[in-house]
């Protein structure tokens, strides 16, 4: 199997860079810096804000988009990754900006490049049929609930959602279970311990494993601390976290990451191909995103 290049579709920014918070030369900056580590594609994730400023954000990104160059990682589309999610799975997202999963609500954000929406499927009310109507994956993430029938994967496993015990179903349990789900994995060796990762790779298809970054701005930066998800994050040198305690992402990258699943045995070029599948993106040359953000086959 031929390896393709890297595609990160949950990256909340690098290099100093905050997908919520950017302009556009930081987003091609970023990009371009991406391009250079291996990174071919990327859905930037924006995390809970105001709708007003989630609009200006989606904005910026499209523009990006229009302005890239073969030398950046591609922009597929946004990644959604707050607003609709369980308070009491919140994590670091600010619950006052949440929203009840409605299609009303989605409307007063909703723009053709958003592709991927993470959500708590146990508050929905007719966001995910909806969803799927228009083609967006729709991944069940900061949530409890255990019936994720209508998801198509999952967002960060066993981080922020309901964990696996002996009497109820929960959606870490779900997502093990369900070979029909792909799942994400943060795999930098402390967003997971190394007992959950084998569980993982001994229970799920490998064809079904998303790695990810979750990737802070602090990540491949200067920065010791910063302001993410209104919220005060510090950098120990290994970890970035609330006053609380809060772990707020990754401060690694894809290419480290999968560094780090080689060193511990689980690495194979199907992990990479899985984005791939999950986006739809079978090409012979990569993948080229239209104006209006479909997804064409370059032959």
């Amino acid at each position: 199997m031929r390896t393709r290049p890297l595609i990160e579709q949950h990256i909340h920014g690098a290099f100093g860079v905050d997908f919520n918070t950017a302009t556009v030369d930081e987003v091609l900056a970023l990009t371009q810096e991406l391009f250079k580590l291996g990174v071919g594609g990327i859905f930037p994730t924006l995390v809970t804000d105001t709708i007003e400023n989630l609009q200006t954000q989606i904005a910026v990104i499209k523009a990006a988009h229009k302005k890239q160059d073969s030398g950046m990682a591609r922009i597929l589309g946004v990644h959604l990754e707050g607003v609709f999610l369980n308070p009491k799975k919140k994590g670091i997202h600010n619950e006052k900006h949440f929203l009840m999963p409605t299609p009303e609500n989605f409307a007063r954000i909703e723009d053709e490049i958003i592709k991927i929406v993470t959500l708590a499927p146990e508050l929905d009310l007719g966001l995910i049929d909806y969803l799927r109507k228009h083609g967006v994956k729709v991944q069940a993430g900061h949530c409890l609930g255990g019936d994720l029938t209508k998801c198509d994967g999952v967002t960060h496993l066993f981080n922020a959602m309901g964990e696996i015990n002996h009497r109820d179903t929960k959606t870490a349990l779900t997502a093990l279970l369900d070979d029909k789900l792909y799942t994400e994995v943060i795999g930098d060796g402390l967003h997971l311990s190394d007992d959950i990762l084998e569980l993982i790779f001994r229970t799920k298809p490998e064809d079904k494993i998303l790695l990810i970054s979750d990737a802070l701005p602090i990540a491949k930066s200067d920065l010791t601390e910063m302001v993410f998800a209104d919220e005060e994050i510090f950098y120990d040198g290994e970890r970035a976290t609330s006053k609380a305690g809060t772990i707020a992402g990754s401060t690694k990258l894809l290419p480290d990451i999968i560094k780090i699943i080689g060193e511990k045995g689980y690495f194979t070029p199907q992990l990479i191909e899985n984005y791939y599948r999950y986006h739809n993106l079978t090409t012979d040359k990569f993948i080229e995103i239209d104006a209006e953000f479909n997804v064409s086959k370059v032959h």
